[in-house]
């Protein structure tokens, strides 16, 4: 009756699956992860003015055109080569 090792395997399985496991949590708090409080305020030594709030927003938007555009022109790129191939295996 050759098994081919499954039964071993399925063995082996059950051993493994009844030994106790240390939950993930517990190993945090072991090593000291998890010990200190995390607040959720956030603290800043340096204030923007509002000229440089202006001028970090306009290049932001900036940025976001000139991604915007790049994307758009490898999508339409993209798509009017798709409708070509089309185009050419249909006829």
């Amino acid at each position: 009756m050759g098994y081919g090792g499954a039964v071993s395997a399925m063995i082996t399985s059950l051993k493994n699956n009844k030994r106790s496991r240390k939950s993930a949590i517990k190993k945090l708090k072991e090593r000291g992860y998890l010990g200190h409080k995390i607040s959720n305020q956030l603290h800043f030594t340096k204030e923007a003015t509002p000229k440089q709030l202006e001028q970090i927003r306009n290049r932001i938007r900036k940025e976001n055109q000139k991604k915007l555009l790049v994307h758009l022109s490898v999508i339409v790129t993209f798509s009017l080569i798709a409708l070509l191939a089309i185009g050419f295996v249909k006829f």
